[in-house]
């Protein structure tokens, strides 16, 4: 652990400000320090970091320097470890500043066989990212961390190119590194304000000066939600208190021995000069300074919570028994933020043009700094961003996330969450809960709802049976749930079932250019006939996905757009940005004013038929047509399409006629067989059917070849759309190499959860982006990435035997870019049972 010793020689003082820069960087933490190195590499080099005391003062220098690749199973947090891991080393090289990185490798634990299972799939998934991880015994790492108990281990699992680095080091290194090719870096400097110019960023404002600026970027660290907040920008972050004790000397020690993390403890182990370091991120945290983080702190420390703290130290401490009786040189508190999801907040904001946010690490800025500095440089400079960002970007976020409840309760869960909990597919937030609600909430209750929660809102996974709650273990077994999701599942294919999807985003887009933006926005035809329905993509300049969505033509200027809630503050803002100065275009947000429920199944027209006088026929009401109806006493925008693979209907209801409508639907459908569905039969049915969900199985690194979502694409159609000429140049390079098929167990006892790696000829091909189990089929299906370098053919999959990896061996599996389920879609446009 490095001692903060300021860090002058690296930056100037503020009479140094200069009036204009290209890019202001606001924080100079190990995050601001290499978005500056990166942007310098890049050729920008007009560019000012500027930080309100010295470099490191916030939460850099008190970071532990963990440079591991635990839990990094998303191809972006993998990018900021690698980045990170190849950067490190090289830079003493380029500045001649030590980042005292040392390559020590990483042991993760496992005591229990949940969390072994958790290891060996991280392991499966790594090494096809060429990354190894090795598997020993208890005997093994008995051997090869002698100080450590390993009597009550099942096995454990060994990185070797994982390692430490010094947090103070690695900062001022990269702060020289931009420094040194024309960057400046003030110090001293508090920004007080933002100046814009409509919804545009034109300055900076500091106590002492204005600089002008097209760009800035807040790497404030915990201070990053006030910061924000001087512009209206929402950036939900939380500190936390975090916990670290370091001993005396400790007998035996060797500071090469490898990090250790053990997730069931809490704790993490470490040499320290000629003791031992270890680090808590105890399951149930405490918040800290939820009003307001003083702008005076640095280099601060808090004081510890001797009565809350000494049970989680207890536990951490038993893995290594020779610590008893060891003196403690510190036992230190410091803050870390955490962000609501976990994720960092990482990219531009819907809020403000040129207004970039690089912060919420939520303890691992280190670790990450290298590859978030080179996905924000790159962004700015290429205008896209070289990663997928979905599950990053600040649009994600919602705006009660920065409530000081929500905060003050969502950060206590967030250190155990990040550190192992949150690792199995049946765990979920326990805190901060029933933000957003249905106006059906208190129905789905009564009808026995079993509920997880996206973006705040509460949705029903499935319905108990009367009298039979169901329990959730952690880990990967198959759960007491099973059966009671393949039944709400079969009552949409052989009955009708319905969902509520009130937590969909909705859009009215009116006006006189509302069409022309429209379509300029969308890859496909979009401007059809009043009352035709749309699915489309919307694309960034490189062809990459970055809205999957459908467009209704209500009127010859009023369109209704629907997202899924992950983008829903997207929505708004890339309709803005491409609304011409001489064009009008009203977007009004009506998520609230309509309740979505979506009527599925074979008998849907039946159901709706009882309570509706709309000619429901084919003929009248083909698929993809929305119209106005009347459904009980409800007035609803009525739309045939489906998720799932069915004929039915989505019905949007001002909020005020739901329950009433929900209530008739399964009254008058009791002997139809009628069932209110959850999300996770929804799961298993749109996998069947192959349908995408943005941020789960596409995102922006997609296009829509390799998305197989070709067939929405409108090439030709007048005035084109964003993205086409890089889609047209992916489209001339022939077959892509990589793209998301359909896959399938044969084995019907095998679940897959995602991430499992896919195997073919025994090879790795690509692994599992999202799955579930397909009860009309039989088995586990889903969508994976597979990747051929010399193209993705029909005839190359034809000529391969395909495997997935799974906890019980490599399995036979299909993969198919068609639908397992209807594949020519007889359902969906009832041709099966037309009159």
């Amino acid at each position: 652990m490095t001692s903060p010793t300021g860090s002058g020689a690296a930056g100037t003082s503020g009479r140094d400000l200069p009036e204009r820069a290209r890019v202001v960087i606001v924080g100079g933490g190990v995050i601001g320090a290499s978005i500056a190195y990166h942007l310098a590499h890049l050729g920008w080099t007009d560019i000012v970091l500027v930080e309100q005391h010295e470099l490191t003062a916030g939460t850099t220098w008190h970071a532990a320097g963990l440079i591991t690749v635990a839990g990094m199973t998303n191809p972006t947090s993998l990018h900021f470890f690698q980045r990170s891991r190849e950067l490190y080393p090289l830079l003493e090289a380029e500045t001649g500043h030590s980042t005292g990185w040392r390559q020590i490798g990483h042991l993760g634990l496992a005591a229990n066989p949940q969390r072994r299972e958790a290891l060996r799939r991280e392991a499966a998934w790594m090494a096809g990212h060429g990354i190894d991880e090795y598997e020993l015994s208890p005997a093994e790492l008995a051997e090869m961390w002698p100080l450590m108990r390993t009597d009550d281990l099942i096995s454990g699992f060994f990185t070797p190119s994982d390692g430490r680095a010094d947090p103070v080091g690695v900062t001022t290194a990269l702060a020289k590194g931009a420094r040194q090719l024309g960057a400046s870096i003030v110090e001293g400097v508090r920004v007080t304000g933002i100046r814009t110019a409509g919804r545009r960023v034109t300055g900076v404002v500091t106590d002492q000066g204005v600089v002008e600026t097209e760009v800035v970027v807040n790497a404030a660290g915990m201070w990053a939600r006030q910061l924000g907040e001087l512009a209206g920008v929402t950036v939900p972050l939380q500190a936390a208190e975090h916990y670290y004790l370091i001993t005396d000397t400790v007998p035996g020690m060797d500071p090469d021995l490898a990090v250790i993390e053990d997730a069931d403890r809490y704790g993490y182990y470490r040499p320290e000069g000629d003791g031992m370091l270890v680090g808590l991120f105890e399951p149930k945290g405490a918040a800290w300074s939820v009003d307001r983080v003083p702008d005076t702190f640095a280099f601060g420390t808090l004081p510890p919570d001797w009565e809350r703290m000494p049970p989680f130290l207890a536990q951490a401490m038993d893995r290594v028994p020779c610590l008893e009786g060891i003196g403690v040189r510190t036992f230190f508190c410091g803050p870390e933020s955490f962000t609501p999801d976990l994720h960092p907040m990482v990219g531009p904001v819907p809020e403000l043009d040129g207004y970039f946010v690089a912060a919420g690490m939520n303890s691992l800025g280190i670790l990450s700094a290298g590859g978030v500095g080179d996905v924000i440089a790159t962004w700015i400079v290429d205008g896209v961003p070289p990663v997928d960002v979905t599950g990053f970007a600040p649009d994600r976020a919602a705006l009660h996330e920065t409530t000081r409840r929500f905060r003050s309760e969502r950060v206590v869960e967030q250190l155990g969450a990040s550190f192992g909990d949150s690792w199995y597919p049946t765990w979920k937030q326990h805190t901060a809960r029933n933000v957003r609600r249905s106006v059906l909430h208190e129905r789905h209750v009564e009808l026995g709802a079993h509920f997880n929660a996206s973006v705040g809102w509460e949705f029903p996974e499935w319905f108990d049976e009367p009298g039979n709650p169901v329990t959730i273990v952690p880990g990967f077994d198959r759960q007491e749930s099973f059966p009671i999701i393949g039944r709400e599942h079969m009552a949409v294919r052989e009955d009708v079932g319905i969902l509520d999807m009130s937590l969909m985003a909705k859009f009215r887009v009116q006006g006189p250019s509302a069409a022309a933006v429209l379509s300029r926005l969308s890859a496909n035809d979009v401007t059809r006939e009043i009352g035709r329905l749309v699915y489309t993509q919307w694309l960034n300049e490189a062809g990459g996905i970055v809205a999957d969505l459908t467009v209704t033509r209500l009127d010859m200027d009023d369109f209704l757009v629907v997202a899924s809630d992950l983008i829903h503050r997207r929505v708004e803002p890339l309709i803005r940005r491409e609304t011409r100065p001489d064009e009008v275009a009203v977007v009004t947000d009506v998520t609230s004013a309509y309740t979505l429920l979506t009527v599925q199944g074979p008998l849907s027209r039946d159901l709706l038929a009882r309570l509706s006088d709309a000619d429901l026929s084919n003929e009248a009401f083909p698929y993809l047509t929305s119209r106005p109806i009347q459904v009980g006493y409800a007035p609803v925008i009525a739309s045939r399409v489906t998720y799932v693979g069915e004929l039915g209907w989505e019905l949007y209801a001002p909020t005020e006629y739901a329950l009433g409508l929900y209530d008739d639907l399964l009254s008058a459908g009791a002997d139809l067989g009628v069932r209110p569905v959850g999300m996770a039969a929804m799961s298993g049915l749109r996998l069947e059917k192959g349908y995408r969900d943005i941020g789960i199985d596409i995102d922006n690194m997609d296009n829509p070849l390799e998305a197989g979502l070709g067939f929405a694409v409108a090439w030709d159609k007048p005035g084109g759309f964003n993205g086409r000429e890089a889609l047209l140049r992916a489209k001339a390079a022939g077959p892509p190499t990589t793209r998301v098929m359909g896959v399938r167990l044969l084995d019907p006892d095998v679940d897959l959860f995602g991430n499992e790696p896919v195997l073919a000829d025994g090879a790795w091909a690509g692994y599992v982006r999202a799955a579930a189990f397909g009860y009309t089929i039989g088995a586990a299906v889903g969508l994976a990435e597979i990747s051929c370098d010399q193209g993705v053919t029909a005839d190359w999959l034809r000529e391969r035997e395909f495997t997935i990896r799974t906890a019980q061996g490599d399995l036979p599996a299909v993969v198919q870019a068609a639908p397992f389920y209807d594949p020519d879609r007889l359902r969906i446009r009832d041709v099966a049972t037309a009159g």
